[in-house]
């Protein structure tokens, strides 16, 4: 079906929670930071754990050198609060262009607690071969959704 033959599209704003139960329905999204004053972007697969998504990757990558661990109780740090990242999912379909797109704006920080590393490495399979030996959560400040459906009027596509 080309554009031109393609029937009308309607967007449909999410709730924050539909928004976040969708993410959590796929394995696969784009975290963007900044790295060295430029956007950054790179795919990985997450978990939604509570809210927060929840990324593995490695001592040396780009943003585990980034982001912060939590602010300690009497220890107050500038930085304490991680870094300010995105990160966006979808599942649409390549020949309707209907689907939906979820984009999750927080602050990421460093999972430094022995026991949550522990349960987010049974969790959360590495997507490609590689030691991945941190872990980082994504404490979502912004959550923005939508559905794109089928003409006006059509009734929201299930989740997959």
């Amino acid at each position: 079906m080309s554009d031109a033959t393609a029937p009308a599209r309607h967007r449909v704003e999410l709730s924050r929670a539909e928004s976040l139960l969708l993410l959590g329905s796929v394995s696969l999204g784009r975290v963007v930071f900044t790295r060295r004053a430029l956007p950054a972007i790179r795919p990985v697969n997450h978990i939604v754990d509570g809210g927060h998504v929840v990324i593995r990757t490695h001592e040396g990558a780009a943003l585990a050198g980034l982001a912060v661990p939590p602010e300690r109780p009497g220890q107050p740090d500038a930085r304490s609060h991680g870094v300010v990242v995105a990160y966006e999912a979808d599942a649409i379909d390549p020949v309707t262009h209907l689907g939906w797109s979820v984009v999750v704006t927080g602050y990421c920080t460093l999972v430094t607690d022995p026991d949550e590393l522990a349960r987010y490495e049974a969790l959360l399979e590495p997507w490609w071969d590689a030691r991945m030996d941190c872990a980082v959560r994504i404490r979502p400040s912004l959550v923005t959704g939508v559905r794109l459906t089928a003409g006006r009027g059509a009734p929201p596509a299930t989740a997959p």
